[in-house]
């Protein structure tokens, strides 16, 4: 399967990549894992956090380090559940309707109404930097992770995204979704403070020669801590 991770740059914008694993396959638009985890769940020693430009923290767990050159980098996993909202939209033949990420000027609009409605669920939608993230159990996570670890479940039908609510603002639906990927963050730790710095993507080039040498090590570990 595929482990995204994401790469992102001092200016906070962000995009995702690819590093290719073991027994890989790849959907059409973002990569999904055949078996999901929850990633609250997890327990890490390391923590950490990155910040962005609007003084907004991700909490983190340090899933791996590594040095070139007498700097060392790591790999970041969220420490909450990362999640998407999207707004639906008509498709081009006007017969459907089908998820698009919302953009950043949607999300400030429409926020306060998606934490409303999660709030009903005891479910608490954090505006973290990077990634909204969600705190709380979701049980749907718990079906999805069940229905992918089937044996007899072809990868290509497992879906990538579990929906959990959705609400309206005006006449426009959106939803609350979380990706079924894990999302990995590529970082490098500052020498002095050894905080961690966000990439940029001049240095993610530099660096993606190197990353899969970290596949087999990587993804043993996170699997087994699935089982």
């Amino acid at each position: 399967m595929y482990l995204p991770c994401v790469l992102c740059s001092e200016n906070s914008e962000a995009m995702t990549l690819d590093v290719a694993l073991a027994d890989c396959f790849r959907p059409s638009t973002r990569h999904h894992m055949t078996k999901p985890f929850r990633q609250n769940e997890r327990s890490h020693a390391n923590l950490t956090s990155i910040d962005d430009d609007l003084g907004r923290s991700l909490p983190c767990y340090i899933e791996h380090t590594f040095e070139i050159d007498e700097q060392t980098y790591g790999l970041l996993l969220p420490v909450h559940v990362p999640v998407d909202i999207v707004v639906w939209q008509i498709t081009e033949d006007g017969e459907h309707e089908e998820p698009v990420l919302a953009s950043d000027e949607d999300i400030d609009t429409v926020f306060e109404l998606a934490r409303e409605t999660l709030a009903k669920r005891d479910l608490l939608l954090q505006r973290t930097a990077l990634v909204l993230t969600l705190v709380g159990e979701i049980p749907e996570l718990e079906a999805a992770e069940a229905e992918a670890a089937g044996s007899d479940v072809n990868p290509q039908e497992v879906e990538e995204l579990v929906f959990l609510d959705s609400f309206y603002d005006g006449e426009s639906e959106f939803s609350v979704c979380v990706p079924l990927d894990p999302m990995l963050i590529v970082v490098r730790f500052d020498r002095q403070t050894r905080q961690p710095q966000l990439l940029s993507a001049e240095e993610f080039q530099q660096l993606e020669p190197m990353l899969p040498s970290l596949e087999s090590s990587l993804a043993e570990r996170l699997f087994d801590d699935l089982d």
